[in-house]
């Protein structure tokens, strides 16, 4: 049976990040799902966004501050039940939806015949609270591109981003963050225009279970020039994933590019993630 690649978002996007990737999977001749997370693709959309009346917009209640990580999982789940049915199941996720891949295959590893971290979080020794504390592996990009955090987060229940800004200081943060000098400003403006406003503020506890989590085969595919996710963090979880059940490493391969490039110019990740459902 033919497998279904499960393509997990990462903060503040939806499905639709992954059209140009399902593209590429579909040329290959292979089926995949982009998911919606819950929350995603209304939340923070309003009048006020639209018209980048920023303090209306501030003062706008949040449907994300009721999301909670429990959501997210018990939303994947469901999902990736329901494409069990046709065929085994491949779950990717890019950034932060590599949350959701840890705290799906805890619960339901037989429901998955791989997991695939895109330059995404894999919490095993601590948690996203625990990593992000530790001044080596913080982010100096994103968190200038934290500029365009239009509320305070506590607040507001949610983190509420204004990625419509023509700010040309907050946009040049933002290309820090997202992408390499060769992608140019339309591209990154046109991912900017499909990004969600909002994001829950909950990510969770979860660290990956040997006993569960342990069991289902897995691939990381790093990005070395990722100043959002810094290649030191990615290693990391590689080097403690395969600490933690050495019988089942990580299958490593790298891409060029910024946090979102492969996104964009996505046919060696598809080769990639074509290859892991491919007899050698």
């Amino acid at each position: 049976m033919h497998p279904t690649f499960v393509l997990v978002p990462g903060s503040n996007t939806g499905g639709r990040c992954f059209s140009a990737l399902q593209r590429e999977l579909a040329l290959l001749g292979h089926r995949s799902l982009g998911v919606d997370l819950p929350g995603r693709g209304t939340a923070g959309f309003s009048m006020a966004y639209h018209t980048q009346d920023l303090a209306a917009f501030a003062e706008e209640a949040s449907p994300m501050a009721a999301v909670t990580h429990a959501d997210v999982t018990a939303h994947v789940i469901d999902l990736v039940r329901r494409a069990r049915e046709h065929g085994p199941v491949v779950l990717v996720g890019h950034s932060r939806g590599g949350l959701a891949l840890t705290s799906v295959a805890n619960a339901v590893p037989e429901l998955v015949q791989r997991l695939v971290y895109v330059s995404a979080w894999c919490c095993v020794d601590s948690t996203v609270a625990g990593y992000s504390a530790e001044p080596a592996l913080q982010s100096t990009a994103l968190a200038e591109a934290a500029a365009v955090l239009v509320a305070d987060p506590q607040r507001l229940g949610a983190l509420r981003m204004n990625w419509r800004t023509g700010d040309p200081a907050h946009l040049a943060a933002l290309r820090r963050a997202m992408v390499h000098e060769s992608t140019t400003d339309a591209e990154l403006l046109a991912f900017l225009a499909i990004m969600d406003p909002d994001e829950s503020l909950d990510g969770g506890t979860d660290r990956a279970d040997a006993g569960t989590w342990g069991t289902v085969p897995r691939t990381y595919v790093r990005f070395p020039e990722d100043t959002s996710m810094p290649i030191a963090l990615q290693d990391r979880f590689i080097e403690e994933a395969d600490a933690l059940t050495p019988a089942n490493p990580f299958d490593v391969h790298s891409l060029p590019g910024g946090h979102i490039d492969p996104l964009l110019h996505p046919r060696p990740l598809a080769e990639i993630l074509a290859r892991t459902v491919t007899p050698r």
